[in-house]
């Protein structure tokens, strides 16, 4: 198995934040096989959507709606509303795993690797980009 981890700055907003050029690059002519992405954090997740036509903006809204950012949450610390952050890889887990085939993810025509981030105390993301060879 061959890892490799990367970081990410998100920023101090909500953020879908699109992986899929370094993913693509990670896996570039390693054969067939698995890709697994792994976020090692408690406030963030994985998603694998289309990005660029708004989808990535309802995503965001659509957690808004379900994980509203007020005081209604138990874990109470750091920007209002940061409790749901921690509830959130309920929902958008903190892995994907993918298929490679011929050193190429075999991603549907508009499907791309996303990062979600709620979290807007903490603008550092460690990814973790894991191939195991098939």
């Amino acid at each position: 198995m061959d890892s490799e981890v990367r970081t990410y700055t998100t920023g101090g907003t909500e953020v879908v934040l699109d992986l899929t050029r370094d993913v693509e690059a990670f896996v570039a002519g390693r054969g067939d096989g698995l890709l697994h992405v792994f976020v090692p954090h408690a406030t963030a997740g994985l998603a694998i959507l289309e990005t660029g036509a708004g989808s990535d903006d309802d995503l965001l809204a659509a957690l808004e709606d379900l994980l509203p950012a007020d005081d209604r949450w138990r874990h109470r610390h750091g920007s209002p509303g940061h409790g749901r952050s921690h509830v959130m890889p309920a929902l958008v887990p903190p892995y994907a795993t993918l298929p490679v085939l011929a050193g190429r993810l075999a991603l549907g025509t508009w499907q791309s690797v996303c990062l979600v981030d709620l979290n807007v105390d903490n603008a550092r993301r460690e990814v973790r980009f894991s191939f195991l060879a098939g």
